[in-house]
């Protein structure tokens, strides 16, 4: 057990704090040289243009994988990809027992098998009111309302303090799915006395208070019913309060609903066997479409960030066989436009509009609203807990810095400001920050987990911007060339402007390179291809103004 006298809680996020997205957290209890630890969520985030073939971003874990023998457990808040996504991956890595609510668990069971390779993650079932030890953390999971089913956030209590881990959270007075935010928990967690609120500052820009999921089912039924066609609505996948708003107002307009998209069917079939979606009607079936009159029909489709793989890109691009839309038809963006995802989005919309197809977002009409909470909803959450040390999360700099500056409004005098890979003591307090660990991104790429060098993606980043040109120079026994040496150029332009070909003239220089070099050098075979390579390199950036990744190999 901690030595109880030198013992403290601190807070240490490895991805989450200063980005939206790959949300990993460390809470450690006891004192520095004996410290125990749990993780709160295991998130991903996703990949821009300049990691070019990876598939996922996930957050470098070595500081705690330096210290397994003092892992006590993994806790998932909800599952959305920025909170559990890298739960398969690095779960082996971890070996940690893992705690998930029921559909959080039904999810990452069906992706796992959707991906196949992956190792069994073994959970154990929580739901929102109950409380359970992790090594010397006691975890009490007060329900909120979010975008997904089952979101909790977590009173975690050791012997110097509680600290309440809001997760992502909003304040719905009329969620489409139960249950309401637990706000007499908060309270009463509040008057015993809070240290910390980790809280969500997604929205901490934005005035007022988010309007209800009922609110904007009721939207979306009023769109459709003025709708003289087809209507197709993209979503999240993972918002099954949505999926549930959207066969609602489709069941009241007299429609029945189609649904395309695997993560889609995914999380159907997963919130159907927990009962979420019962007295709805099915939703048909593909083939089914084409019999079906156009003002009785509305898709639910995967794509709204404009994915091109997913449903709408599809539809957008004409290339579903039993489904298609007409002009006149309608497409209801009910999501929001994750930073970075813009220009996609943009050229689904243009495919999309240039087949006639008007377009619905939620500047037009009710048909979207965020899971997260807006600044009079942080307001409350403050005025619930009160608690003394405010640390704002899950935002990038402005969010946080105007999350930090409502809590001081708010009366909480210890911001702090952290970022990931401060460790901060949170209890006793007041709050300070003690150490800096090892932070960092970790790529996943097919199916090789690695950093950008381990992986091969920075070369690849190399590569797509100048290509890369391969040499063979063979030598006969008197060290001159046996003939010219062949050459490729993949990614370079043909010509150099003046209709000489790119890769004759990169070839000359090889052959020049080559015969300047003194008879008894050549023996050192590395450095005719040095020589060669810098030629080749110097040569292409004289015509082109880039210089390719240049490969050489000298045989004998």
């Amino acid at each position: 057990m901690a030595d109880e006298n030198n013992a403290e809680l601190v807070f240490v996020p490895l991805g989450g704090v200063g980005e939206i997205g790959m949300n990993f957290a460390l809470y450690g209890y006891g004192p520095a040289h004996a410290r125990e630890w749990i993780v709160i969520d295991v998130g991903v985030t996703f990949p821009g243009p300049d990691l070019p073939g990876v598939d996922l971003v996930l957050p470098d874990i070595r500081f705690i994988e330096e210290r397994l023998d003092d892992l006590r457990g993994i806790i998932i808040t909800h599952a959305h990809e920025d909170h559990y996504g890298a739960l398969l991956d690095l779960w082996p890595r971890l070996k940690a027992p893992v705690w998930m609510t029921p559909f959080s668990a039904g999810l990452l069971e069906a992706k796992r098998a959707a991906e196949a390779k992956s190792l069994k993650v073994p959970a154990e079932i929580y739901k929102a009111g109950s409380t359970f030890q992790v090594g010397p953390f006691s975890i009490e999971a007060i329900g909120v309302t979010h975008s997904i089913p089952e979101p909790v956030s977590l009173a975690i209590t050791t012997p110097v303090g509680t600290v309440i881990h809001t997760g992502d959270w909003k304040i719905d007075p009329a969620p489409t799915l139960p249950p309401l935010i637990d706000e007499n928990r908060f309270r009463e967690l509040g008057q015993k006395g809070v240290a910390a609120l980790i809280c969500d500052s997604t929205n901490a820009l934005r005035e007022g208070e988010s309007p209800s999921e009922e609110a904007v089912g009721e939207g979306i039924r009023g769109v459709i019913e003025k709708a003289p066609g087809r209507v197709a609505i993209t979503t999240f996948s993972s918002n099954v309060g949505r999926i549930k708003s959207v066969a609602e107002a489709a069941l009241a307009t007299d429609r029945q609903v189609l649904v395309l998209g695997r993560s889609l069917k995914r999380v159907i079939d997963v919130a159907s066997d927990l009962g979420y979606l019962e007295g709805l009607p099915p939703f048909i079936a593909e083939e089914d479409y084409g019999y079906i009159p156009r003002d009785k029909v509305v898709i639910l489709c995967t794509g709204s960030q404009g994915e091109p793989r997913a449903a709408l890109a599809k539809l957008a691009r004409d290339e579903f066989r039993n489904v298609a839309l007409s002009p006149g038809d309608l497409v209801i963006y009910s999501s929001r436009t994750i930073p970075g995802n813009e220009k996609p989005i943009l050229e689904t919309k243009n495919l999309l509009i240039e087949q006639g197809v008007r377009i619905v977002e939620d500047s037009d009409a009710l048909v979207h609203v965020s899971g997260h909470p807006r600044r009079s909803e942080l307001r409350r959450m403050y005025e619930w807990v009160k608690p003394q040390i405010a640390v704002p999360v899950h935002g990038e700099a402005a969010h946080l810095m105007g999350h930090a500056q409502l809590a001081r409004d708010c009366g909480v005098t210890d911001v702090p400001k952290v970022r990931n890979g401060d460790m901060v003591r949170l209890a006793p307090g007041p709050s300070k920050i003690i150490d800096q660990v090892p932070i960092g991104r970790v790529l996943k790429d097919g199916r090789l987990i690695g950093d950008e060098v381990a992986t091969g993606v920075r070369d690849r980043r190399k590569l797509s911007f100048a290509g890369h040109v391969a040499v063979n120079v063979v030598l006969d026994d008197r060290y001159e060339l046996a003939g010219d040496p062949d050459l490729v150029a993949i990614g370079l332009p043909e010509s150099n402007g003046r209709g000489d070909e790119f890769e004759e003239v990169l070839l000359d220089a090889a052959i020049g390179a080559f015969d300047s070099i003194p008879r008894q050098r050549r023996k050192d075979l590395d450095m005719v291809s040095e020589a060669v390579r810098r030629a080749v390199r110097s040569s292409a950036n004289e015509v082109w103004g880039k210089k390719p990744i240049v490969t050489v190999f000298v045989t004998r």
